[in-house]
């Protein structure tokens, strides 16, 4: 493989100026783009210019969001629970550490948990700001399943890194950054890139066999059919089950410190369409057992977590498309609007951000046949007809457009 090198000044400010593109403010994008590059240049090339086009694809699909809302929700003088809004989650993080060394620099310790929020960049960069303040920093996260217990084949607990960093009496810190895993999804990204097999030992199929075909281990990856190896390999014998157990461990101590049934409801919502999805089978396959005292149990969790995940990526879609509209990009508005129409045809909230978008782009005839649409199907499908709220944009729209 070729490799290609770039000022590593000039790959920040095109990720900046990418973020921004997308929507992301411009302080924002330039927390976030130096938590990537940081990553290049500390040579975790899974995590920094590579990983870049994640966030990007994550912002359109409506799985994150490009403003970061964040807000504390409990505090104490040493202690912090954020919610990340489901923004950027170099963002959320970044000023979380802040406030953590805030408290820290104050009563000698300070500690922080971040709830609603999404993937961060490496776990080290964090660490690294309390160095710079002298101190001692730590920081773990969850992740979405893809390590197998010890003696499993299922991939149920996250890659959870665990990273520390500290002051020394040399030039450089010291810092640890890793997964409790082998290896991590990023790395086999980057080996793809490479066009290298993974390595025998960082990953098992559905039979417990080596996997080493790199492409098709992504898609496995995806659709549960493949899983990583917890630190220690397979089994016990290299000890395997302590990479299992601290991986697990995290899971626990994140669940419990931020209250989110993370590790109980057994699913991560950033992969919130493959979730869909997969929810869909699980009720399909629950179906078949009609006898089972569990059926409805487990089919109202499904239904749960069904509704949960379709409404944030309704909602989603809904910020993205109040972002596209604000940068000017309407042609991707109306298409995502549109596509969400089709899907959810009764919510009146896309008819009105439609009759919005033709009352910006001064399109008079789009916003009568829309507000016409909407009454029309209001009628025949509920007989009645639509809220005050629609007719009266409809009516301000009409009177300002020419």
């Amino acid at each position: 493989m070729d490799v290609k090198h770039a000022e590593y000044k000039r790959l920040k400010a095109f990720m900046k100026e990418g973020f921004i593109n997308i929507g992301v403010p411009p302080e924002d994008a330039e927390i976030s783009a130096e938590v990537l590059i940081t990553s290049d240049l500390r040579g975790i090339d899974s995590h920094g210019v590579g990983r870049f086009k994640m966030y990007i694809d994550r912002i359109k699909a409506g799985i994150q969001l490009p403003v970061t809302n964040w807000k504390i929700l409990k505090e104490t003088p040493t202690t912090l629970l954020v919610d990340g809004g489901n923004g950027m989650g170099h963002v959320v993080s970044y000023h979380t550490m802040e406030r953590v060394l805030e408290k820290a620099k104050k009563y000698g310790m300070g500690s922080a948990a971040i709830t609603n929020s999404t993937h961060f960049g490496i776990d080290g960069y964090y660490p690294l700001m309390a160095v710079k303040e002298n101190m001692v920093g730590f920081a773990f996260t969850n992740a979405r399943p893809s390590i197998a217990p010890t003696f499993g084949v299922e991939p149920m607990i996250g890659t959870n890194p665990i990273s520390m960093a500290a002051p020394t009496d040399e030039e450089c810190p010291f810092c640890i950054d890793g997964a409790t895993s082998i290896s991590q999804r990023g790395k086999i990204e980057q080996l793809e890139r490479e066009e290298k097999q993974t390595p025998e030992g960082w990953a098992i199929d559905e039979k417990g066999n080596p996997y080493t075909d790199t492409s098709q281990l992504l898609i496995d990856l995806v659709k549960r059919r493949a899983a990583l190896l917890p630190l220690g390999g397979v089994g016990e014998t290299l000890g395997g089950h302590k990479g299992y157990g601290l991986a697990d461990t995290i899971n626990w101590d994140i669940d419990y410190y931020r209250m989110t049934g993370y590790f109980h409801r057994g699913e991560v919502l950033m992969e919130k369409v493959e979730n869909i999805e997969a929810v869909k089978f699980i009720k399909m396959g629950l179906s078949l057992y009609n006898t089972s005292p569990l059926k409805n149990c487990y089919y109202d969790w499904c239904q749960v977590i069904e509704n949960e995940i379709e409404e944030t990526v309704f909602n989603n879609h809904l910020n993205l498309v109040r972002t596209y509209i604000n940068i000017g990009e309407y042609n991707e508005a109306e298409k995502i609007l549109n596509k969400l129409k089709k899907e959810y045809p009764l919510e009146e909230i896309l008819y009105q951000w439609l009759m919005k978008l033709y009352y910006i782009e001064g399109r008079k005839g789009r916003i009568k046949r829309i507000y016409n649409e909407l009454c029309d199907i209001y009628q025949k499908e509920l007989d009645l007809s639509p809220t005050e709220r629609s007719k009266e944009l409809f009516e301000k729209f009409l009177n300002i457009v020419q």
